[in-house]
């Protein structure tokens, strides 16, 4: 693994040379019919408004019709259009082949059949190639987005995302839009740890992006289903959960290298004016904090109801304090692990016996204004009524949760700065 040195630079607005700043690749299988019209466009598209040279690579993954033929035939006609073939299937595999043969700064691809509006690809790469990020997706699913296609995909395609922010931890909205841009140099990186030669391997580069530090740039996009896609759903949904099982288990175990990915390749953390990292000037939000609140906030809510459950389950066994101790108990453990991992975004056990200590000390603090709001409760009204009860928790778990949030970040997010 080599090292990415400095900060990205731009790529030069005019080139010296007549070599392409951006490489469009478009993988295909038997795709005769469509892949005319489809580069067809393309090109023209490219011609009339992309400002740079570009070249546009069929990647043809082991076709058994006429789409060779077709595809040399348009590199026959077109200036700047490449064809490469593969001997066997897999979009992930006909990606990183073409995406590791181009000499462009920045490589792109999209779905042979351009549902995504072409509109987009100017804003799409113009972040790569100014530097300012280093992955682009389109993104299906922003409010401003404009999409048409089946209740059935949209239902499977937000279901995954949901699936991919709970279990990896993904911060990107779209994994699965055929609308992607990657900068040379950071594909040079994250290639060769990607394992997935098929469907999933948007995914897995997504998330390894993420996790180094990289900066992932999303369009809304105007997006119309094919409505003769031959993806196969099922099997692609279910070759989909095997990856995430299989990366999970990959993080968790540390066997990727993140920390010397996030060395090499992440960005440098913001410091203050002052020129003193980590100083947050008078006046100023710290970096970073509003995202975790917003993230603290939903452990907090989720922690909260399953607090609440638990006490109403177990109070009448148990009566109202030995209740309450056990419902935070167990909560205030599943919370630290998810703040930990959602909030300030740790993995691995480095520092873990610490972090669950410290989230033990804001366990007892919040156990003593509960239990505390509960005797002044009881001392008032010896029966109260439930509502009454549950409010006086919620409360207290309220005081309790802001307390947390302010031990937790001393002890997590500087550790992890």
């Amino acid at each position: 693994m080599t090292a990415l040195s400095g900060p990205r630079v731009a790529v030069q607005a005019r080139p010296a040379t007549t070599g392409a700043v951006l490489d469009v690749v478009i993988p295909v299988y038997n795709e005769e019919t469509d892949l005319g019209p489809c580069v067809r466009r393309l090109h023209a598209h490219l011609s009339e408004h992309f400002p740079y040279p570009f070249q546009i690579t069929i990647a043809d993954n082991a076709s058994v019709d006429d789409t060779l033929t077709v595809a040399d035939g348009l590199a026959g006609e077109l200036p700047g259009v490449e064809v490469l073939h593969l001997d066997a299937k897999g979009r992930g595999r006909a990606l990183s082949a073409a995406w590791s043969a181009s000499s462009a700064p920045v490589l792109a691809y999209m779905d042979v059949d351009l549902s995504t509006d072409l509109a987009a690809l100017l804003p799409l790469v113009a972040p790569l190639i100014s530097g300012h990020s280093d992955l682009a997706i389109g993104t299906r699913l922003a409010r401003t987005s404009r999409v048409v296609r089946g209740a059935k995909r949209e239902v499977i395609s937000r279901a995954y995302n949901l699936l991919l922010r709970g279990a990896l931890a993904a911060r990107f909205s779209d994994a699965q839009c055929g609308f992607k841009a990657i900068r040379a140099d950071v594909a040079g990186e994250l290639l060769p740890l990607v394992r997935d030669t098929g469907w999933f391997f948007d995914t897995e580069l997504l998330v390894l992006a993420q996790r180094a530090g990289l900066r992932i740039h999303e369009v809304p996009v105007d997006w119309v289903d094919d409505p003769d896609s031959r993806v196969d759903v099922v099997a692609t949904a279910l070759a989909d959960l095997r990856g995430v099982g299989r990366l999970g288990r990959a993080l968790l175990t540390g066997a990727l290298p993140l920390t010397e990915l996030r060395a090499q390749m992440g960005r440098a953390p913001l410091t203050a004016p002052s020129g003193q990292p980590g100083h947050t000037p008078p006046g100023q939000v710290p970096v970073g904090l509003p995202r975790q609140l917003i993230r603290f906030a939903a452990v907090g809510v989720a922690s909260t109801l399953a607090y609440l459950l638990l006490f109403v389950a177990t109070r009448g066994a148990l009566g109202a304090q030995p209740a309450n101790l056990l419902a935070l108990l167990v909560t205030a453990v599943a919370n630290t692990a998810a703040n930990r991992r959602l909030t300030f975004g740790i993995s691995g056990r480095r520092h873990a016996g610490r972090h669950h200590l410290q989230g033990l000390l804001a366990f007892a603090l919040g156990l003593a204004l509960t239990s505390g709001s509960l005797a002044v409760l009881h001392v008032v009204d010896a029966v109260p009524a439930r509502p009454v009860e549950l409010t006086v928790l919620v409360a207290a778990n309220l005081a309790a949760t802001a307390l947390r949030f302010v031990l937790l970040r001393l002890g997590m997010h500087h550790r992890r700065t």
